[in-house]
C-alpha cells in the first residue's frame, strides 16, 4: 500500500480526492490536513510515502511547505496539485524538493497515476506546464526584488517597504525600478501583475 499525506484548505476537495484515491486499492490515506502550516507536524506522527500538497493553504502555501517537508522527510515524494498553472510555481516546487506538479482539473486516474510514478522514483509535472515553464525562462529577479515587488503589489507605498524591509526609501525605488525593466512593464503594478501570473512573486 502506498500511504499519502493530503493536504488541501477545502475540506469538500479533501474529502473528494481522498475518496476517489482510496478507491484504488493500493493506495491508503493515512492522514488529511487543511494547512499547509500543519504539514511537516502531520507528516512525522504519520510517516506518508507521498504527500500530495495543494498549492494555496493558509498557514503557509504548499511550495513552503513541501520545502520543510522535505528536510524533515526526505524520503517521502511529494507531489504538488494546483489550480494554478504558473510557470514560475513550477521552478520554485522543483526547488523546494517536490517531484511532481499536476493540475486539478486532471482525470483521478491519471493522480494515482502520478502517485504510483513518484513511488517508483519518476519526476511527473503536467506537460503543458514543463512546456510552459521552458519558454518562459527562469525567474530574472533577485529575492530582494521579489520582496520589493511583492509588497508594492499588496498596495504598500515606497515609505512602507522601506520600512518593512529595512531599506532606504531610495533603495527601494531602485529595486522596483531593475524589476519593472527586468519584466518589461511599464510600472510597478504592471511589473507584479506580470510577474504574479508566472509565479515568480
Amino acid at each position: 500500500m502506498i500511504r499519502v499525506l493530503l493536504a488541501e484548505d477545502q475540506a469538500m476537495v479533501r474529502g473528494a480526492l481522498a475518496a476517489l484515491l482510496t478507491l484504488e486499492g493500493d493506495i491508503e490515506i493515512v492522514t488529511e490536513v487543511g494547512r499547509g502550516d500543519e504539514v511537516v507536524e502531520a507528516a512525522k506522527m504519520s510517516l506518508p510515502d507521498v504527500a500530495l500538497l495543494d498549492i494555496e493553504m493558509p498557514g503557509c502555501d504548499g511550495i513552503a511547505a513541501a520545502a520543510a517537508l522535505h528536510k524533515e522527510l526526505p524520503a517521502c515524494r511529494i507531489l504538488i496539485l494546483t489550480t494554478f498553472g504558473r510557470p514560475g510555481y513550477l521552478r520554485q516546487a522543483m526547488q523546494s524538493g517536490v517531484v511532481g506538479f499536476l493540475l486539478k482539473d486532471a482525470p483521478s486516474a491519471q493522480l494515482a497515476t502520478a502517485i504510483r510514478r513518484a513511488m517508483s522514483g519518476e519526476r511527473v509535472v503536467d506537460p503543458t506546464l514543463a512546456m510552459a515553464a521552458l519558454s518562459d525562462g527562469h525567474n530574472p529577479l533577485t529575492d530582494r526584488e521579489r520582496h520589493v515587488l511583492a509588497a508594492a503589489a499588496q498596495g504598500a507605498s515606497v515609505a512602507e517597504i522601506a520600512t518593512r524591509l529595512f531599506l532606504s526609501e531610495g533603495t527601494v525605488r531602485n529595486y522596483l525600478s531593475v524589476a519593472i525593466q527586468k519584466i518589461g512593464a511599464h510600472n510597478r503594478i504592471e511589473a507584479a501583475r506580470i510577474a504574479e501570473q508566472k509565479g515568480w512573486l
